[in-house]
């Protein structure tokens, strides 16, 4: 089975041409529920630099499939034999003004855009930069 991944090295990604957000922004709950921005947001902000991409669009995945820690392996290997969208698209880069590093191992952490270590990553000659998603076409 082929496994596709999400995860870059040496990368920083800006946020979207089109995100609204001045500074990095806490994504709201809705419905008394966490979104998917939500759990992005916490799981990478409490836990800079420990997960990758692939773990975290996963475990998105397994909170709003209510999976059980015992369904993980096997629930994993399926949600990779498909591609999946990176977090170029995810509402953390493209709506509420965060852009995202991954490290040499490709683990990640957040930086608001009114920070300097986001300007400085956006300097940096020595990584890859991209753009989020635009939300528009």
């Amino acid at each position: 089975m082929k496994v596709h991944s999400t995860n870059y090295f040496d990368t920083f990604i800006e946020t979207a041409e089109d995100c609204p957000a001045l500074k990095g922004e806490l994504p709201p709950i809705k419905d008394n529920a966490k979104t998917v921005a939500n759990i992005q947001f916490d799981l990478i902000k409490k836990n800079p630099y420990k997960y990758t991409s692939d773990d975290i669009l996963f475990q998105v995945f397994a909170d709003k499939n209510d999976l059980t820690k015992q369904e993980y392996k096997k629930a994993r290997e399926e949600f990779y034999s498909k591609g999946q969208p990176c977090l170029r698209a995810s509402p953390l880069t493209k709506r509420y003004g965060w852009g995202v590093h991954y490290d040499k191992d490709g683990k990640i952490a957040l930086y608001g855009c009114e920070t300097n270590e986001y300007v400085s990553f956006t300097k940096n000659k020595k990584i890859k930069i991209l753009k989020a998603m635009k939300s528009k076409k």
